[in-house]
């Protein structure tokens, strides 16, 4: 188990959001965020007050990164499938702890399945491929009927579709971190839970629709983000400076600005290419502003 992951554990056996544990370090959200999606590192007096909110030393935080210990094994099975046309992909994954998706620069498809607790990963799990004519539908098979909770804890997937031909995917799933990086594609479409979304240097239309809450982080986008919720609420973090555009598409939905956790006005001086949007029923978008 790697830095990342660690934190994020023991964040969670003592029952810490990560705002509650940024508040407690005296750091933003956002830095817990990429601290536990390994894209940062606190620095040593971060670290020194993590280990003492924690009650463990600083050795043991980053035991799997000093050199020379010995790290986790981590067993994968991954599935390739050549492309040669522009493709609609409709993914079915099932319950999973960690979906990464991007784009990759091969014309492949690439599906990992990865675990540092399950060692027979590839008989427990099957990818089941069926292509048609510009679609192809692919699912991922519980063979061994492990529990969803069993594969919220162990199972990582990640998905890399070929950029010069995915168009539009469809990704169903129930996960506890979604992680959208360096996708590029024309119209992505997610339909499940996710407790926490990553979205960075990606672009075009990304969709989500869910009966529960999401916490969604942008570093970089360019393109719309649209929501799809009923009595929910999704809470996205992005810099001012990419300020979106919102719209309010559904009923008796709410949209708001917040900076700071107090009501903020958005700020349009750059002519911006990103748009937000909400529909559904009763459902809100709030834009926290950084």
């Amino acid at each position: 188990m790697d830095f990342s992951e660690k934190i994020r554990d023991i964040r969670k056996k003592q029952g810490l959001s990560q705002e509650q544990l940024a508040e407690k370090i005296g750091v933003s959200r956002q830095a817990i965020t990429k601290w536990e999606t390994g894209k940062g590192l606190p620095d040593m007096e971060n670290m020194i007050i993590m280990s003492e909110i924690f009650k463990t030393t600083i050795d043991e935080l980053i035991s799997s990164d000093i050199p020379g210990k010995e790290e986790a094994k981590v067993y994968q099975s991954e599935t390739v499938y050549d492309i040669d046309c522009e493709n609609h992909f409709d993914i079915n994954l099932g319950s999973a702890n960690s979906i990464t998706v991007s784009s990759g620069t091969d014309e492949k498809l690439h599906i990992c399945l990865k675990s540092d607790k399950l060692s027979d990963i590839g008989s427990i799990f099957k990818i089941k491929l069926n292509g048609k004519k510009n679609k192809l539908d692919i699912e991922c098979i519980n063979k061994n009927k492990i529990s969803r909770f069993e594969a919220e804890t162990a199972l990582n997937v990640d998905i890399r579709l070929p950029e010069k031909y995915a168009d539009h995917c469809e990704l169903a799933a129930s996960v506890r971190y979604l992680d959208i990086k360096g996708l590029n594609i024309r119209r992505f479409e997610y339909d499940g839970d996710a407790a926490q979304v990553m979205i960075s240097d990606s672009s075009g239309n990304l969709e989500f629709t869910s009966k529960t809450d999401y916490d969604v982080t942008i570093d970089c986008i360019t393109g719309r983000l649209d929501f799809y919720q009923f009595n929910a609420k999704a809470v996205v973090h992005i810099r001012r400076e990419y300020c979106p555009k919102l719209i309010n598409k559904g009923r008796r939905c709410k949209t708001f600005f917040l900076q700071n956790k107090e009501g903020a006005e958005p700020n349009f001086e750059n002519d911006t290419e990103n748009v937000l949007s909400v529909s559904g029923i009763g459902s809100e978008l709030i834009v926290d502003l950084t």
